[in-house]
């Protein structure tokens, strides 16, 4: 991990800073650049947003779909929980605390807004921060790969219908054109594009590939906090008016970080699976696509919106709280691996 991504953390807090002051001293800027729209879309986000996403898909090899078969155990326990219980487990704990406990104290034209940012950050499976993650717990590298290559050929599919789901049983109204434009714009052209890319980089051999991936990652990440000083002028007089918001928000994300990652992580130990496998499987069971999550709640609910507030906290607490399941993935090795015999694998199965 460099030590731009270490302290990303930082750098969106600032971002949160710079956002807020700048809204305020230049509005009039901030409406300028919201009113940039073609189709329901800001054409200058969707520039950003593309410079985020395309560099961490061009990392993505989906020829390695047919490792899939070597890591099946763990691949199964990371499917289940990436498309069958944390989209929905999300869903229920904003339901339960930003619906609920914390809905008096938060404005209440927002709520539902709060709660769809929610299910759209729980609803993509994390692409690219995964391999920092899998390499800080020694994880399969393999494994990685084809399970990220799978997630994604996943998401083009399921994204929208999940999403669409959970909205309607939260009585929230998104047009399915509008929901299907972002799939195609912020899902199926960028991988396109990226493995197009990627294809032709190849051709000049693996060195070359990891070049491009050098100079593009540092572009990415501009492009991140870039997109959150704008979502932040937008947002800046709400967080002032009620600054725990972003605190209450924090709070559905940070639990169910830690019950899928834990619960991915239980599954592979009973299923058999290595240590070396369970964890990868457990961090991305864990961690979301907050890019496209950004992207789809700016497309469905505008910049000024609860749901754009919901997803970037999930930005602001990726990084600190990813590592602290790495740190508990890496120490409680030992007991992991001294369960009952089970027929533990170092690999293919």
């Amino acid at each position: 991990m460099s030590v731009f991504e270490r302290y990303l953390t930082l750098w969106v807090a600032l971002c949160i800073v710079a956002g807020v002051a700048l809204g305020n001293l230049f509005p009039g800027l901030f409406r300028l650049i919201g009113s940039a729209e073609a189709f329901q879309v800001n054409l200058p986000v969707a520039g950003l947003i593309w410079l985020m996403i395309v560099p961490m898909l061009v990392k993505i090899d989906f020829g390695a779909l047919h490792q899939v078969r070597d890591y099946w155990r763990g691949i199964g326990v990371t499917l289940v929980i990436n498309w069958a219980i944390k989209p929905f487990s999300m869903a229920l704990l904003g339901w339960l605390f930003i619906g609920g406990l914390f809905a008096p104290y938060l404005p209440a034209a927002q709520l539902d807004s709060y709660i769809a940012g929610l299910i759209l950050l729980a609803a993509a499976p994390c692409t690219a921060m995964v391999f920092v993650w899998s390499n800080l717990c020694d994880g399969e590298p393999h494994f990685t790969l084809s399970q990220v290559a799978l997630n994604d050929l996943i998401m083009v599919f399921a994204f929208a219908p999940i999403v669409a789901l959970l909205l309607g049983l939260s009585a929230i109204t998104v047009p399915w054109e509008t929901l299907l434009l972002s799939v195609g714009l912020y899902i199926v052209v960028p991988v396109l594009v990226a493995q197009i890319l990627r294809r032709y980089v190849l051709a000049a051999g693996e060195a070359a590939l990891a070049r491009l991936q050098g100079r593009l990652q540092p572009l990415s990440l501009v492009a991140l906090l870039t997109t959150l000083v704008l979502l932040f002028g937008f947002q800046g007089e709400q967080i002032l008016a009620q600054p725990l918001v972003i605190a209450m928000l924090a709070v559905p994300i940070v639990i169910q970080v830690y019950f899928n990652s834990g619960l991915a992580y239980l599954l592979n130990r009973i299923s058999g699976e290595a240590h070396c496998v369970a964890g990868p499987s457990a961090l991305i069971g864990a961690s979301n696509f907050f890019e496209l999550a950004v992207a789809a709640a700016i497309s469905l609910f505008g910049f000024e919106s609860g749901a754009a507030l919901a997803t970037v906290v999930g930005v602001l607490i990726e990084v600190p709280v990813m590592l602290s399941v790495v740190r508990i993935v890496n120490r409680s090795r030992g007991w992991y691996e001294g369960a009952p015999a089970v027929h533990r694998r170092a690999g293919s199965g």
